[in-house]
């Protein structure tokens, strides 16, 4: 189980794309915002390719401030694209969604890191960068599925309690059917990764289950206190109250 990664040249991997034009495609002839779906395509490639240098950066630089100031942006970042399906409130609603994405996601990081990795130094940045980037991955999902969520039913249930608990279990959906088809439908991530670098199952499981209780904790810890925190701010006509601050 040593043998090196297969490194896939540039016109292999042109390949890959071949599923997402024809997707695009099929988009634009029945006019369903095709160039939405281009601009995403575009915009991953030149995402990735500027992280790819940046993260080479960050391994070699092995200087926590550089790591705390990645992990603040990534916090930052979540935390508004997380809010992306309440618009109009969006401004109104950003620090409670932020406060929720850092005590949630972060608490959960600490706890991986410090405690089942123990990593030292504790910013290890091989470790860190990219097991915070699964959290606040999912963490920012979970809170847009619970605020999308809490803001349909409040409108149709004059109780907060029934909403809110409709909205929790929403955002739970993706993470829950994960936890179910996780080795037996699909092999997450994380673990693909290490078997293809020459890691041993056995040693790769272990991996996946952290990863999987991570995100679950993670998820439903940021979205559960992201939903108390907006109570405040769903009116008596059960609508989001108005942003005074926008």
């Amino acid at each position: 189980m040593n043998s090196p990664i297969q490194l896939i040249p540039y016109h292999n991997l042109a390949l890959a794309f071949i599923p997402a034009l024809v997707v695009i495609g099929v988009l634009y002839w029945w006019s369903c915002e095709s160039g939405n779906a281009m601009y995403g395509l575009v915009r991953m490639i030149v995402q990735l390719l500027l992280i790819g240098y940046v993260l080479a950066f960050i391994f070699e630089a092995k200087q926590a401030w550089i790591i705390v100031t990645v992990l603040a942006v990534m916090v930052l970042v979540a935390s508004w694209i997380a809010l992306r399906t309440v618009k109009e409130k969006r401004g109104g609603l950003y620090f409670k969604g932020l406060f929720a994405v850092f005590i949630g996601g972060g608490s959960v990081l600490i706890l991986v890191t410090q405690g089942v990795l123990a990593l030292d130094p504790w910013y290890m940045p091989r470790y860190m960068i990219p097991l915070a980037g699964m959290i606040f991955a999912g963490v920012m999902n979970s809170v847009s599925l619970a605020a999308e969520r809490i803001v349909a039913e409040i409108d149709r249930q004059p109780d907060y309690t029934t909403a809110r608990d409709i909205a929790f279990k929403a955002s739970l959906i993706p993470i829950t059917n994960a936890l179910f088809a996780v080795g037996l439908v699909a092999l997450p991530g994380m673990m693909t990764g290490q078997i293809l670098s020459g890691v041993s199952p056995l040693i790769a499981v272990r991996y996946q289950i952290m990863v999987m209780c991570m995100s679950f904790g993670a998820a439903g810890i940021t979205s559960a206190l992201f939903l108390v925190l907006i109570k405040p701010d769903l009116g008596e006509d059960r609508t989001i109250k108005p942003d005074n601050g926008g």
